[in-house]
């Protein structure tokens, strides 16, 4: 009787539109990322610094005697696709959190169903707007973007920068990344200027003509790897050299090697370690990826998705029992937690975890140097 009772009870669940809300044999964490298209690297480093984790935590036991199973849905880059598949996630699949959306984009109509549920939206790659005044269900790992553009910002006008040009995308996250570079010009009596773009369009070489018209002492970037590396590319083609600054957004990793040579000099704001960096997590991290049998180098983005698959294991391990409720409790109760070199601070009004934010520049070899 139990067991038809239980299974008419996920049934009606799966009719309402909600997650189960009993116990279940394993901890089901959903994320939607791009795993084709234009930021299909970027969403595979996302997925494989997760499950690198969850698969060491499940070889010494999972937590509570129960597996972390994540279940990644493609959604191409797409903020539609990626509200469909958390409906998905959300009803189907049980999941008792959501985790690590590529973006804040991806994220907007995500958030809203994760908070309806009382389902953990945990870790976002992303320091916008929108995550940071989200449900008090979300919660990051990261610094916001303020906190990066500002890094950034205080370093250029520090030696002299003048004419700041912001390269964003022509929507409502990359207007808000545009206002956060205006709000501080302000403050010294400067104005950038403004070069917006289309997500999914490609640069040509009349675009390029038209950016370096502004005349640029310095490019800020908020904008993916791909457009990013277009201007890269096509700046050094015509023999110039504009000093740039990238968001983390941008992907350290994928932008290098999408850019080749002419990524060096480029300076990209990190929000954790440099994956280089002699720290115990950074060690736990690399030895999780590579007992996974991932025989890429770890970079910036695994290191995030690991350190935010870790913090969640520890919420986890808190939590009075494997389902979303008591997981989004933990998560408000979890304090002060150091990962080995890397520490998060939640509490009561407290959803965003760090404000660590770190300038590195890229070498001529296609290195990261802090």
């Amino acid at each position: 009787m139990k067991t038809k009772f239980l299974k008419w009870v996920g049934i009606l669940a799966g009719l309402a539109g909600a997650p189960l809300t009993q116990a279940q044999d394993a901890w089901i964490v959903g994320q939607s990322a791009p795993l084709t298209g234009s930021n299909a690297a970027f969403g595979k480093d996302i997925r494989d610094g997760a499950l690198a984790w969850f698969k060491s935590v499940n070889a010494r036991g999972g937590v509570g005697g129960k597996p972390i199973e994540l279940v990644t849905l493609d959604d191409a880059n797409d903020r539609k696709t990626a509200g469909a598949n958390t409906q998905k996630l959300l009803t189907a699949n049980g999941a008792v959190a959501l985790f690590g959306y590529a973006s804040a984009t991806l994220s907007l109509d995500a958030m809203p169903q994760a908070d309806k549920a009382g389902v953990l939206f945990f870790a976002p790659f992303s320091g916008a707007n929108p995550v940071r005044q989200a449900p008090p269900v979300v919660f990051t790992v990261r610094a916001s973007y303020a906190d990066e553009l500002e890094k950034m910002l205080a370093f250029w006008t520090g030696v002299g920068a003048k004419q700041v040009v912001v390269v964003h995308y022509d929507d409502e996250v990359g207007k808000q990344n545009l206002a956060v570079v205006v709000d501080y010009l302000k403050k010294q009596g400067k104005t950038p200027a403004a070069f917006s773009i289309q997500r999914n369009a490609k640069l040509d070489a009349n675009n390029i003509a038209q950016l370096m018209a502004l005349k640029p002492d310095v490019i800020i970037s908020t904008v993916l790897s791909g457009p990013a590396a277009d201007i890269s590319k096509q700046i050094a083609a015509r023999g110039a050299f504009v000093p740039t600054s990238s968001l983390s957004f941008v992907g350290a990793q994928q932008y290098i090697t999408a850019a080749g040579e002419a990524a060096a000099g480029v300076s990209i704001t990190q929000v954790v370690p440099n994956p280089t960096a002699r720290l115990p997590v950074v060690a736990e991290c690399a030895k999780a990826m590579q007992e996974a049998g991932m025989a890429q180098a770890m970079n910036s983005t695994h290191l995030e998705a690991c350190i935010g698959a870790k913090v969640l294991t520890e919420a986890m391990r808190r939590s009075k029992k494997a389902d979303a409720r008591s997981l989004v409790a933990s998560m408000q109760s979890l304090g002060r937690y150091d990962l080995g070199g890397f520490t998060v601070n939640y509490g009561p009004g407290q959803n965003h975890g760090s404000k660590f934010v770190e300038l590195a520049m890229v070498t001529r070899d296609g290195k990261l140097k802090n």
